[in-house]
């Protein structure tokens, strides 16, 4: 007897939402701004609810790995290395997340601020400066705003490039293992855990 085919819902296509937020983002900058929802929801659902529900059910980064690795073949499937999984990695990938967050943070308070004008450009892995002139031009808001889509566009899509190589090499969701939102909302989860014991 055949197994139940396994029921589809709306968040089963957020990988969409995925490569979407990153063909907006190429032609206008300020459409970065909606990669937080990825950035605030997760953390929200484990001080709410204290579970990954948004991790396991609605992440369109590893719906997209999954895709891409597991029904295109595009993986070699290799287990992941055990490091990966190591607290030492995780965490220390996480200190180093949250670095480069704090100084694109701080990039954008110094154009907030005046101190600086705003940089058109996009910096992959971190280093490698890439213009992105045609993504801003002017509008309405003001230059800290198109300064902190630049940065945070940057961010999304060095992790989102260093995923893809870790599912190529290695199991389609490799990612996972050491995702900065994974480690912090596991994180909220277990203290959470803890709090519920004592009561």
């Amino acid at each position: 007897m055949a197994g139940k085919k396994k029921k589809t819902h709306w968040y089963d296509y957020l990988w969409i939402w995925s490569i979407l937020y990153f063909i907006l983002g190429f032609f206008n900058i300020l459409f970065a701004w909606l990669g937080m929802i990825d950035f605030i929801l997760p953390l929200l659902f484990a001080l709410i609810g204290g579970n990954k529900w948004f991790c396991n059910h609605m992440c369109g980064r590893s719906q997209l790995f999954f895709l891409l690795g597991g029904r295109l073949k595009c993986s070699r499937k290799k287990p992941t290395p055990g490091w990966m999984h190591s607290k030492i990695f995780r965490y220390g990938f996480l200190a180093f997340f949250l670095t480069m967050f704090g100084t694109m943070v701080f990039q954008t308070y110094q154009v907030f601020a005046g101190a600086t004008s705003l940089k058109k450009v996009v910096k992959l892995l971190w280093s490698f400066k890439v213009p992105w002139k045609w993504a801003y031009s002017a509008s309405v808001f003001p230059d800290w705003v198109a300064q902190f889509g630049y940065g945070f566009y940057s961010l999304m899509l060095t992790s989102t490039i260093i995923g893809l190589v870790v599912m190529i090499f290695y199991r389609p969701r490799s990612w996972c293992s050491f995702c900065p939102m994974g480690t912090m909302t596991q994180g909220i989860c277990r203290v959470k855990a803890r709090d519920e014991i004592k009561k």
